[in-house]
């Protein structure tokens, strides 16, 4: 039996996961457990919990792989500072000294209590491209790879065949997709590694204006160019811009400034303008970032001539451009559940197992309940030691799934906690926060009272997979490993709908879609059959199960905490609903 064990940490989103004889076992991110969003620092409660799942200690594992190489990556980040910032260098030497980043593989060892000599490393590139290319189902790929940055590549395309990956292209530090989106997030008051999916919301609301055009001459296509003058390669008080940046775009939005989405459309005065104008912006920059991303994978589609792509990296969370690549481009597209550098750490185990050890190639990864799963007596006593005395456990889940129907029907909004935790950022019906897709307050209310985050965010439809094409403007939905069963496509929803489900359908006329298949068969899945016969509209609001700035929940106890913080009306969590108060 070979156990694997994959790790990500020291940058941002620490996470760790296990294979055993090639199959994913567990993954999950530090900061489920540890409670603090991105988690950066060693995934201690993440290797504790992947390795309990199967009963493993790590003495047991084979090998340990680390997703990147720190000396290259060192070594992008000293020459980036010798030449801009030597002062800076220092500061960075210091930090690494003190956070034994130089050391990282010998810490590892350390902590596992193993030999070093059972521990290697992966680029970091190659630690996506294996996540994307042997999670996917596709015997022969284009492999693309585009981010912020790894050591110092920032983009890279590789052939995938078999078990063998190989790199043909790239972007190397400072020219990057992933960075020139990232200096529009801080333009527009949101924060890097964080915000950018709040951009693609506040897209909706704007047209591509002249900042496209001017932004279009800030920089070359083929190989993609940045100028310097205008974008900085350092991080400077989360910015990525300088200030000829600001001469020709305006001053910038002020950090998590709000905006109302209602104003936006109907409302007037100087404040509104300059709220359009950043919506404008948002647009512009989403525009040229899907026509990059489409650039950069087709180029690579037409050397390899295989039009099966598997995509990972951070800009692969950018739904609307992934759309575009199977709607305009007709590629067979399989994105990773979870493509940023938390999901690197399955690709370098899965790049251990591959590509450096010369096992066979593991089967397609058709779904992502690989987390924590909680028993019911787990959850009872979860339930006792925080004080909760209203609740009701049923004989069979059948009769929970029928109730809860019942009370997302009437307009209840529920938080859904069954099963595994999903891998990956998204919600995908183990740990979601639910609720009928109409009308359009039960948007509001949720965005306002439960979320408590910004206005014009919109929400994702789960809907039943065979129906989607019956609400969306989208083929029959074909495999379980396609975009929108991650939740990472959007597509049109069908204009007789959009009055129907108006909670999920965002001011442009899209939705982030989900689709939920009969198999592999989940607890989602039946309250969503029976939400359907009750209301004869086969879709539910779904967003994921945490206050805005905290991680998605994992344990009943977080479960039971944001509960009790936010404006839900009942938990059904296992075999138990709970109450705030006596529903009619």
């Amino acid at each position: 039996m070979s156990t694997l064990l994959g790790l990500s940490f020291g940058h941002h989103d620490s996470a760790a996961a296990l294979l055993i004889d090639g199959r994913v076992v567990s993954a999950i991110q530090e900061e489920r457990l540890s409670r603090m969003k991105h988690d950066s620092r060693f995934p201690h409660h993440a290797i504790r919990h992947v390795l309990a799942v199967s009963g493993i200690r790590p003495q047991e594992l084979d090998a340990v792989y680390y997703y990147e190489d720190p000396f290259r990556k060192f070594e992008r980040i000293a020459r980036t500072h010798l030449f801009r910032d030597r002062a800076g260098l220092a500061a960075v030497v210091r930090e690494w000294v003190a956070r034994g980043k130089f050391e990282i593989l010998g810490r590892i060892a350390s902590e596992l209590r193993i030999d070093r000599s059972r521990v290697f490393h992966c680029r970091h590139h190659e630690s996506h491209a294996a996540s994307a290319y042997f999670s996917s189902p596709f015997d022969r790929a284009t492999v693309v790879v585009i981010d912020g940055v790894g050591e110092h590549e920032t983009a890279s395309a590789w052939m995938g065949d078999g078990t063998s990956l190989r790199m043909f292209a790239h972007l190397r530090f400072p020219h990057s997709i992933g960075l020139l989106y990232s200096a529009f997030t801080s333009f527009l008051g949101f924060e890097v590694n964080d915000g950018e999916y709040k951009v693609m919301g506040l897209a909706g609301y704007g047209v591509p204006c002249r900042t496209g055009d001017v932004l279009k001459t800030l920089l070359s296509r083929k190989p993609l160019r940045l100028s310097s003058r205008y974008f900085s390669s350092i991080l400077r008080g989360g910015m990525f811009y300088t200030p000829a940046f600001l001469e020709l775009f305006g001053s910038p939005r002020a950090l998590n400034a709000s905006i109302a989405d209602d104003e936006l459309e109907n409302g007037s005065g100087a404040a509104i303008e300059a709220d359009r104008r950043y919506a404008d912006i948002a647009a512009s920059i989403q525009l040229v970032t899907e026509e990059l991303v489409a650039g950069f994978v087709c180029d690579a589609v037409a050397r390899t001539g295989v039009q099966n792509v598997a995509i990972a990296g951070g800009v692969a969370l950018n739904a609307l451009a992934n759309a575009r690549l199977v709607n305009e481009h007709g590629l067979h597209l399989y994105v990773h559940p979870a493509p940023g550098d938390a999901g690197a750490a399955l690709g370098a185990a899965l790049w251990g197992h591959c590509v450096h050890r010369g096992g066979r190639r593991p089967k397609a990864l058709n779904h992502c309940f690989l987390g924590g799963a909680y028993s019911a007596e787990e959850i009872e006593t979860a339930l006792r030691d925080g004080g909760f005395w209203q609740w009701t456990r049923y004989a069979s889940m059948g009769s929970l799934f029928d109730e809860t129907a019942s009370l997302l029907a009437a307009g209840k909004v529920v938080g859904w906690f069954q099963g595994r935790s999903e891998w990956g950022p998204r919600a995908l019906g183990a740990r979601s926060i639910l609720c009928r897709p109409y009308p359009a307050e039960m948007r509001d209310r949720v965005n306002a009272q439960i979320k408590f985050r910004e206005i014009f965010r919109p929400f994702a439809p789960a809907v039943l997979a065979e129906r989607a094409h019956e609400v969306f403007e989208m083929k029959p939905a074909e495999r379980l490993t396609q975009p929108e069963s991650f939740m990472l496509s959007i597509v049109r929803v069908r204009d007789e709908f959009r009055s129907i489900i108006p909670a999920v359908t965002h001011v442009d006329g899209t939705a982030r879609v989900q689709l939920v298949w009969p198999h592999p068969e989940t607890h989602f899945r039946s309250l969503l059959e029976r939400f359907s016969a009750r209301t004869g509209i086969p879709v539910l609001l779904n967003t994921s199960f945490n206050l805005r700035g905290e991680p998605i929940v994992e344990t009943p106890a977080d479960a039971l905490q944001t509960f009790s913080w936010s404006g839900l009306d009942v938990l059904a969590i296992g075999e138990f609903l709970v109450f705030k108060c006596d529903l009619p």
